[in-house]
């Protein structure tokens, strides 16, 4: 890119990081860091990771530490589960392992949840790629031999930097 120009899109403060999760206790605690930020309300975060990589269990984490009581189920099937925090927040806990017909996004209403306010929170967005927006915070869990997990967080947004600096915070 020539100097003198101004990118079109521009890559947001501390666009990445790695983590290492060693327990379900780093888990939780990354959950309620995340969960503090203001810039959590409406940002859209994508889960990448393979079957039981602990995708379902961070977004339980979160949603606990949300304030979400009582049985939060995995929306494999339904797509879909709804959610409302104490506060009011509207929660969208998304699964798309199953998706494979796009006539479904716009039969079900997802481009009215993701245009709208609230969080979205997406297992599996590959599987509805050219559909879902960019995410704010793309979270990619992997599964190491030693039952640590390895988690490459990316920024995709400023709204995503900004989640990123306070978690560092």
């Amino acid at each position: 890119m020539a100097d003198d120009h101004v990118p079109i899109v521009e890559t947001p403060k501390n666009a990445g990081r790695t983590l290492c999760w060693r327990s379900e206790e780093d888990t939780d605690a990354f959950a309620r860091a995340l969960a503090a930020s203001p810039a959590l309300r409406d940002a859209f975060i994508a889960l990448h990771g393979d079957l039981g990589a602990g995708k379902t269990t961070f977004v339980r984490h979160l949603l606990r530490a949300l304030g979400i009581e009582g049985r939060i189920k995995s929306p494999t099937y339904a797509v879909v589960e709804p959610h409302e925090a104490p506060d009011g927040l509207a929660i969208f806990h998304f699964d798309f392992y199953r998706f494979n017909d796009p006539r479904e996004w716009d039969d079900a209403g997802f481009r009215d949840i993701f245009a709208g306010p609230g969080l979205k929170l997406a297992e599996w967005p590959e599987n509805a790629a050219g559909r879902t927006p960019i995410a704010d915070l793309a979270i990619k869990i992997e599964a190491m031999t030693d039952d640590t997990r390895s988690v490459t967080l990316l920024a995709n947004t400023p709204r995503g930097g900004d989640l990123l600096t306070h978690i560092a915070a």
